[in-house]
């Protein structure tokens, strides 16, 4: 077999062309949020303009690159045009959320086009760059699955590179904008190599009778190209699944989804590159290509069955290793991260990425390689669109995870059966093989457990679950749990705790609501709360009587069906009185023309992907524009799901934006920015008069407040406080969302934290008497003993919280601190 000249370089300029394509890919997913929503649904179609861009250009370029004599220019050329297309992309997607918006509110569904043509442009050059350099190799027919197998692993394992650099160094180092322009330097320099690979070669001479004449495909082409396609649409249904079933042994940070998309991807180029050689050994080239379609899902459905308690044990396992090794708490994340992406996606893509070699060694004729590989690409995408928009929108809503797994897996076992049936020496055995294996799928598809991710979770976090729900955006789950003071109901968003009903939490998500309402110095008519939870922000502004207007924005509607359980919500999932908005926040937002006295809001920690963006400079230049002149917002603020340095950036992102900017604690753990155009004024007898309101009264005081003086008590400081707190620390902005890549937290950051804003208090500015002033100062001192001993706590001073719960009697009955001393330290 003759191996043709060039093929290294033309592997290696598909492999950082696949670097640069998954920068963008991984730049447009963030901007997508931004455009058109953080929901699966939203992104799955702006994303589906991406693979219809790659479908397109992998069968127009591919048609184009057999007809010229120098496939190499045309390579280069489109490399050329893929910069300066996704450039602008970048470009325009940064700033066409509030025309998107526009749109969807006066066309309608015809919104989709925005998104859609903007990504689908340059997505349309990147299907192109693999068939010119396989027209430039022309491979003769032994070689066709060897060349096609070996070009497709490199540009996969240039994708991997992609998908991790993305998260962990470009867009950290350049922001988003910035690693656009990084992955056009690469599109550039790549064009550069193939231009100057050209000029040391001759053209491909194609004189007018030496041109062959169109090639007859292999015998079976066309069913061989069928069954591809519509496996490409179960490949990435599987991934679909696994996006949601994986993430219960992860993290929603940013860099676990990267961990899982490489481990796609690395399947992907190993099973594909490994195979190749061997594809064109075969006899039985059909067999090989169904049992490898069909083993991919069986090998998913057994990866889920086998699904256990045993795994979270077996990431600890390893996590512990790397980090005695390295010390590092990222590299021990990402090895946690790894294991689960490994059990449950590598085994299944590792026969998938084999499958391409072996489709194309059935259906690419030696004459025409590049048009049919770009054939066999852009039906394969076809069909992928097409499976992920049906499992996301109609197998996963309508069968759950489980199921949905399993029946991919049947498709994927009739394809494999119906290739099988095709080969010509299986033919008169063929059913022996055919039926067993479609019966084996079946009765996985019925038998693979469809509740096993609801009772993981409960045995992980221990508990009982009272409600679970799953659907294309994720998994919402409550679990009952027992403690030492009592049982309590936590709520579990894609597996991840997002707070409950106990009381601490009830402390600050009550604040977080009725503090900005109590000292503004108008009496509030109108409060907008982002981001439902548990619903017990949202049900504080039911305790307040001066409201007219209350609307709340959720993402996901199964976590208002939930409201029902939570105690101390004030029913607000079903209150006339909330109006309640399935809906992106920042996109409601842009949407309302109306203004309101406070917008507050509680998302989840600022480091969860896509969350950061609620908490940035250009969030905060949205809110603004929608508060009333002296209105506030309210930015729940954790002090122990970031390091410090993070903090900084956060406070400093909203000092950015409001002259005036305070900070307050509204519980151990957290604290609270209240952003405005107006200096606080402060009375001490107006405060005093609002919460003699009995649902205020009653709502404050069951959370450890019981007068104004504990209210006003909680004030740390003002914007010149926070401005020597932040000193230098850099602002987050939907470019730099420094958070969502920042590095891991540190084991108890919190010991550095909590101290250091603190450390910041000062007098609360407030028009009191003496006497006040002196009850101000008592509740004061009493909160900083309770979280000094918090704090000793942490650092393993135990016999603190005797001493505390002395103070806390001496002092009277309160039933913050009562709830933690009672029952004494868990």
């Amino acid at each position: 077999m003759n191996r043709q000249p060039g093929s290294r370089s033309a592997r290696l300029l598909l492999f950082f062309s696949g670097t640069a394509a998954l920068i963008y890919q991984a730049v447009w997913i963030k901007q997508l949020g931004l455009v058109v929503g953080i929901d699966v649904f939203a992104v799955s179609i702006g994303i589906s303009g991406f693979f219809a861009g790659l479908a397109l250009g992998a069968f127009a370029i591919g048609k184009a690159a057999d007809a010229i004599t120098r496939p190499l220019r045309l390579y280069a050329i489109v490399e050329i045009g893929i910069a300066v297309a996704s450039v602008l992309t970048t470009l325009a997607l940064a700033n066409s959320a509030a025309l998107f918006v526009a749109l969807q509110d006066s066309m309608g569904a015809i919104a989709w086009l925005l998104p859609l043509g903007l990504v689908m442009v340059p997505a349309t050059l990147m299907g192109g760059t693999l068939p010119p350099l396989l027209a430039t190799l022309k491979p003769d027919d032994g070689e066709i699955g060897e060349q096609s197998g070996r070009l497709y692993a490199a540009n996969t394992a240039g994708a991997i590179v992609g998908a991790i650099a993305t998260m962990l160094l470009v867009v950290p180092l350049f922001g988003v904008l910035g690693a656009a322009l990084c992955a056009a330097g690469f599109n550039l320099v790549l064009a550069a190599v193939a231009f100057a690979i050209d000029r040391r070669s001759e053209a491909l001479e194609r004189a007018a009778e030496d041109t062959p004449e169109p090639a007859k495909r292999p015998e079976g082409a066309i069913l061989a190209l069928s069954l591809y396609a519509i496996a490409g649409g179960v490949a990435l249904g599987y991934e679909v699944v696994w996006t949601q079933v994986i993430v219960q042994f992860l993290s929603t940070r940013a860099v676990a989804f990267s961990v899982v998309l490489s481990t796609y991807l690395l399947g992907l180029a190993a099973g594909s590159w490994l195979f190749a050689r061997a594809a064109d050994r075969f006899a039985d080239r059909w067999a090989v290509f169904g049992w490898l379609i069909a083993g991919a899902g069986l090998a998913a459905v057994l990866s889920f069955t086998l699904l256990g308690a045993w795994l979270p044990t077996l990431q600890d396992t390893v996590g512990g290793f790397v980090d005695d090794v390295t010390g590092n708490r990222m590299l021990e994340m990402v090895s946690r991260f790894a294991v689960a992406a490994a059990f449950l996606i590598l085994p299944s893509t590792l026969l998938l990425g084999a499958a391409f070699p072996a489709a194309a060694r059935l259906i690419v004729s030696a004459g025409h390689a590049s048009r049919d590989v770009g054939l066999v690409l852009a039906l394969n995408t076809v069909f992928g669109i097409a499976g992920t928009l049906l499992t996301g929108f109609l197998l996963v809503p309508s069968v759950g995870l489980a199921s949905s797994l399993g029946v991919l897996a049947l498709v994927g076992a009739i394809i494999g059966a119906v290739a099988i049936l095709r080969q010509t020496s299986f033919r008169a055995a063929g059913w022996r093989y055919a039926l067993p294996l479609i019966a084996v799928a079946l009765a996985g598809a019925w038998f693979v457990p469809r509740d096993r991710l609801a009772t993981l979770l409960a045995e992980e976090r221990g508990g009982e679950v009272v409600f679970y729900d799953e659907g294309p955006a994720g998994t919402v789950a409550v679990i009952e749990q027992d403690t030492p003071r009592g049982s309590f109901r936590r709520l579990y968003i894609q597996g991840v705790s997002n707070s409950g009903d106990v009381m601490p939490s009830k402390r600050y998500m009550r604040l977080q609501a009725l503090l900005p309402l109590l000292i503004q110095e108008d009496e509030p008519r109108s409060a907008m709360v982002i981001a439902f939870g548990t619903g017990i922000t949202a049900g504080a502004l039911l305790a307040h009587p001066g409201l007219e207007r209350r609307v709340v924005v959720e993402l996901l509607e199964p976590v208002v069906d939930a409201a029902p359980l939570f105690d101390g919500n004030y029913d607000a999932g079903t209150d006339p009185r909330l109006e309640v908005v399935i809906a992106d926040g920042r996109h409601e937002l842009m949407r309302r023309e109306e203004r309101f006295d406070l917008i507050t809001l509680e998302p989840p920690p600022p480091a969860a992907a896509g969350v950061v963006n609620l908490y940035s400079r250009d969030f905060y230049e949205l809110a603004a524009e929608r508060l009333e002149d002296d209105g506030m917002l309210a930015q729940w603020l954790p002090i122990a799901t970031q390091n410090e340095e993070d903090t900084r950036s956060l406070v400093r992102s909203m000092l950015d934006v409001f002259p005036q900017v305070s900070l307050w604690t509204t519980e151990v753990h957290e604290m609270m920015l209240i952003g405005s155009s107006k200096p606080l004024d402060l009375d001490f007898l107006t405060v005093a008069k609002r919460m003699q309101d009995p649902g205020i009264d009653a709502a404050l005081a069951e959370v450890g407040i019981d007068s104004a003086a504990d209210l006003l008590a909680t004030y740390i400081t003002d914007r010149s406080g926070l401005e020597d707190y932040v000193g230098d620390a850099p602002p987050v902005t939907d470019n730099r969302p420094r958070i969502e890549y920042a590095p891991w937290v540190r084991p108890r950051e919190i010991l550095r934290s909590l101290p250091s804003l603190l450390a910041l208090a000062r007098p609360v500015p407030v028009d009191a008497t003496r006497a006040q002033n002196q009850a101000i100062q008592r509740s004061y001192e009493q909160l900083l003993n309770f979280y000094e001993a918090a704090y000793r706590s942490y650092a393993n001073d135990t016999g603190i919280w005797s001493e505390r719960r002395i103070d806390a009697q001496r002092a009277g009955a309160n039933a913050y601190y009562d709830w933690f001393f009672t029952a004494g330290r868990d």
